[in-house]
């Protein structure tokens, strides 16, 4: 018997975006390279932000900056056919949110229902106010607001 969680599926995911592939993700075996599944995470969930919290997440008094990032592949992906990208939030703490983005290609009731791959992405908020340095700091409100509808049992 396995240790290893199941291979996360559709539904296991609560907010959704699509992205485009492009020729140039494709490394020389033919799938997509490692470096873009971990850009395609960080857009995912640095967009949702954006978009929830309805201004430029940069200019916050806190920001979240990347404490973890991970990946489990299952099978690969690539050019030419669009990603979907499913997100949910596993926990949000006092000064940081643990996210996981579930990649996933193809028809949606065949190959396409179960995740290629999955990533985990820890923020954690710093303050954004100092020139001194960037000291841990508790999530702005607005933030906290946007992935609060994320969290899923």
């Amino acid at each position: 018997m396995s240790d290893r969680p199941p291979r996360p599926r559709r539904e296991d995911y609560v907010v959704w975006r699509q992205a485009t592939t492009r020729w140039a993700d494709d490394d020389v075996y033919g799938h997509m390279n490692n470096a873009v599944y971990f850009e395609l995470i960080d857009t995912a969930v640095n967009a949702h932000l954006a978009e929830a919290v309805g201004t430029d997440i940069r200019t916050l008094p806190a920001i979240g900056v990347v404490a973890e990032v991970s990946c489990r592949y299952f099978r690969e992906i690539g050019y030419p056919e669009p990603v979907d990208l499913g997100m949910v939030v596993d926990r949000i703490g006092t000064s940081s949110v643990i996210y996981r983005v579930g990649l996933f290609q193809g028809d949606p009731e065949g190959a396409g229902a179960q995740a290629a791959a999955e990533g985990r992405f820890v923020h954690v908020y710093v303050d954004n106010t100092s020139a001194e340095g960037r000291s841990t700091c508790p999530l702005p409100d607005e933030v906290r607001a946007a992935v609060v509808p994320l969290l899923r049992d």
